[in-house]
């Protein structure tokens, strides 16, 4: 009853209107707490030694910001603070005075009454708003349940305070400025808490921060259980695993992991490794030992070191010697034709057998069209000299570390594609094919692949070739790296400047018949299930299949159009049908449809401004019909067909010698000025360039402006000058056979390029006629037709001319005896 007096006393008791004002920062205190302060701030200092009477009565107020910011005291109007008695004074040493002050009642600051020494407040008595009583008793029952979880959860929460909450539900704001006190709110929400007068939403706001401070603890517990429970985890397992030890060392045993480490060491010592490659090896051997096996290094040191002892650091094949008569038996067994490439095969091989298989000389490159058998001449190579042959696909790489590995600071780090394949091949001297080189990307932002190359297939170099993964020299000079390409022109400078071209254009029809009966029937035969009992061909039907339904430099569409002849019989067995099929043309056109090809005469019929010639493609060579048409107009020119600039270029040179041989052509000077021109390259979806149509263009632009008809059972190729020279070009072999597959017998082609016939199978030269021409007025001499009157251009085929001028040479290329040279090549088309 007396404590409750002394309450009412504290509350009810007379203010006076002014107060000195105290700015706190740090705490505060509630209507009848008690708290212990010290004071540093001046003016709170000053207004301590201005009033040294017992039982001054201040106003505290809670200031924001920082120690060392000035205090703005007008932000102080009309906020409520606590009016405090000071009780207890001590001197510190700093200049600070310890004080206890006593909370009397919440007031309300009015007015600034005095700033300097120190501020003084004219207040007023706050009122306070009771709480709802219908909700007051939940209020206070989740507060105080919030309050005993904390308590439990928190450690810097006495265990008395849910005990002192309860003894005060009584009444309901002082039990809310109790729960503020006692519950370590931060300053600002204790000054929220000071502000609120009605006391239900005290009640409610302090439930608030208790409910998320309880969320806040539940968290940091899980997190602490478990922390505790991991750390209990590793603690178990180190005692039990310094038990085991202890066990095996009573036992003479070794735990597993310096076993593994011994048995590391022990496949170090047998491997025979070159000294820097052991040292490396052992001193990983070392760390390992020095790492828990439960750790994440110790799995990536573990997984190096099985890749350093899998690779074939000293072992080889053997030390058998290069048999060139094996190796040439077996490339004819698996080739038929592709004799120059043979033959520089077999030299290649045949200066390493020289040598004592020193590898310091240029690597091979097989370029040609698709189909053509570069890749299975790569194997018959390894087959024939007893090696372990492996091929690599380098088509899209385009990242650096797929040729020299990552490295062992990446996630899931391998070796580059050349030491795995060395560890899948288990020797150090395997045949290495390295397939579709020119396919390789270029630089970009995982780097240039073609580069990292450069020292894989340089024999100077390769001999220390380091991969990023192992970080250690690997001698790759004992390699027999082979690699293949569609287009020659597609692989890097320096990188073709590494490697010994060997250009593979093709097969004739007739080359194709001859493979197709000594390979492809007999193994498509016993793939399909049938017999040569139950499917017949000849020479005639597999030369129509070649020339009419796969006219390719290659054999793979002649094989897939075998194969479906194949499948049809056998369906046919399957179903019961008994006899031998004999496949003539009529089978072959029910079976593989309409053919795809014209057959050969069906575009030799002389016409105006259109003029057949030959180009180089990647895929072998081909033919090009040039398309110019002239009409009515002002002079102008249109050039279509998708033309490269190069090409555009040779459009106007061939226009301009048009222009100044008029009189010899009989073109009339009005037909420039009243007549417009169109050229045009079919297949416009199809980019063409280069400088080799020169000739081509010439006579279709002569022939459109002069009226006269062009042969069209020559074909030519050559590139010309203003003044009418005819310059040499590249990719002959390629053109001729292209001009052969489409039964063209005859082509015109620069003087210079007779040397390059050498080239050219003798079987084709046989059955071919080359005019060698040397300036553009022997082309249009040879190619031109007279005149023919308009009734009867469309209907009558004009013969070719029989006399030829003495300036050009007409040969047989098989009496000739030209010299060979390397082929020079204007141009890339």
């Amino acid at each position: 009853m007396a404590k409750a007096q002394r309450k009412d006393e504290i509350l009810k008791s007379e203010l006076p209107p002014t107060l000195p004002l105290m700015a706190l920062r740090s705490t505060i205190v509630y209507p009848l707490g008690t708290i212990a302060v010290q004071m540093g701030a001046p003016e709170n200092l000053s207004l301590l030694r201005a009033h040294e009477e017992p039982g001054l009565i201040v106003a505290l107020v809670v200031a924001s910001g920082d120690h060392d910011e000035p205090i703005d005291t007008h932000r102080f109007l009309g906020r409520v603070g606590v009016a405090a008695r000071v009780h207890e004074r001590i001197n510190l040493p700093g200049d600070t005075v310890q004080i206890t002050l006593q909370g009397l009642r919440r007031i309300v600051i009015d007015e600034m009454a005095q700033i300097d020494p120190y501020p003084v407040a004219m207040i007023r008595a706050a009122r306070e708003s009771p709480a709802d009583p219908t909700e007051i008793d939940d209020l206070v029952t989740r507060v105080v349940s919030a309050a005993e979880t904390l308590a439990e959860l928190v450690d810097r929460i006495p265990d008395e305070v849910p005990a002192i909450l309860k003894m005060n539900v009584s009444d309901p704001g002082r039990f809310a400025d109790l729960a503020a006190t006692n519950m370590n709110f931060r300053i600002a929400d204790k000054d929220e808490v000071l502000q609120r007068l009605d006391v239900g939403q005290r009640l409610r706001f302090i439930l608030t921060r208790l409910e998320r401070e309880v969320a806040r603890a539940r968290v940091m517990e899980d997190v602490k259980r478990q922390t505790e429970i991991k750390i209990e985890q590793h603690q178990r397992e180190f005692y039990l695993r310094q038990q085991l030890r202890a066990i095996q060392a009573e036992l003479g045993e070794a735990d597993p992991g310096e076993k593994e480490a011994i048995d590391l060491l022990k496949k170090i010592e047998e491997a025979k490794l070159p000294d820097k490659i052991a040292q490396e090896a052992r001193r990983e051997t070392e760390r390992m030992r020095m790492l828990s096996p439960a750790s994440s290094e110790y799995q990536v040191v573990r997984t190096y070191l099985d890749w350093v002892l899998s690779l074939p650091w000293n072992k080889k094949t053997g030390e058998d010697e290069i048999d060139l008569k094996k190796v040439e038996a077996a490339l004819d067994d698996r080739h038929y034709g592709l004799d120059e490439a043979k033959e520089r095969i077999i030299e290649y091989l045949a200066v390493r057998k020289l040598r004592g298989g020193d590898p310091h000389g240029p690597i091979l490159c097989f370029v040609g069209p698709p189909g053509t058998g570069k890749t299975s001449l790569g194997e018959a190579i390894g087959k024939s000299i007893g090696r372990e042959f492996y091929r690599i696909s380098v088509g899209g790489v385009r990242d650096e570390a797929e040729i020299r590995g990552h490295r062992r600071t990446y996630v899931g780090a391998m070796p580059g594609l050349i030491i795995q394949a060395l560890r899948r091949v288990a020797v150090k001297d395997p045949v290495l094919m390295i397939d579709e080189i020119d396919k390789m990307s270029g630089g970009g932002p995982s780097g240039d692949p073609t580069a990292a190359m450069l020292e894989v297939l340089d024999p100077s170099q390769n001999n220390s070739f380091v991969d990023h993964y192992l970080n250690l020299p690997f001698d790759l000079s004992q390699c027999l790296f082979i690699c293949t390409a569609n287009n020659l022109f597609d692989i890097p400078a320096p990188l073709r400047d590494r490697m010994e071209i060997i250009k593979i254009a093709g097969y004739t029809v007739e080359e194709k018949v001859e493979i197709a009966w000594r390979y492809l029937l007999p193994r498509l035969l016993e793939e399909h299930g049938i017999s040569d009992k139950d499917l017949q061909f000849t020479d005639e039907t597999l030369s129509f299949i070649s020339s009419r339904y796969s006219r390719e430099a290659g054999l793979r569409n002649f094989e897939r159009n075998l194969a479906a002849v194949m499948r049809k019989r056998a369906r046919a067995k399957a179903e019961g049908e008994e006899g031998a099929w004999i496949v003539d043309l009529d089978k072959v056109e029910e079976v593989l449809g309409i053919p795809r090809y014209a057959v050969e005469e069906a575009e030799k019929t002389p016409e105006v401004g259109v003029v057949t010639g030959l180009a180089w493609t990647a895929n072998g060579g081909d033919i090009m019909l040039i398309e110019a048409l002239r009409m009515p107009g002002a002079g102008r020119m249109t050039v279509t067909g998708q033309l490269g600039d190069v090409m555009r270029e040779s459009v106007d040179a061939a226009y301009s010698y048009v222009r100044s041989r008029a009189a010899a052509l009989g073109i009339e000077d009005s037909v420039f000025r009243e007549s417009d021109l169109h050229i045009h390259l079919p297949a416009g979806a199809i980019p063409k360039d280069g400088p080799s149509a020169g000739i081509t263009l010439t006579l279709a632009i002569a022939s459109a402006l002069s009226g006269r008809p062009v042969r069209r059972d020559v074909a030519m190729t050559g590139e010309v000058t203003l003044r009418g020279k005819v310059l040499e070009i590249g990719g002959v072999k390629e053109k001729v056979l292209s001009a052969y597959r489409a039964g063209l017998r005859e082509v015109i082609m620069p003087k210079s390029n007779e040397k390059d016939l050498r080239e050219v199978p003798d079987e084709v030269k046989h059955n071919m006629t080359f005019t060698f021409v040397e300036r553009m007025d022997q082309v249009l001499h040879l190619a031109l037709l007279p005149p023919v009157s308009p009734e009867l251009a469309d209907a009558v085929q004009v013969e070719p001319p029989l006399v030829i001028p003495a300036t050009a040479d007409r040969a047989k290329p098989a009496d000739s005896k030209s010299v060979h040279a390397d082929q020079r090549a204007h141009e890339a088309d």
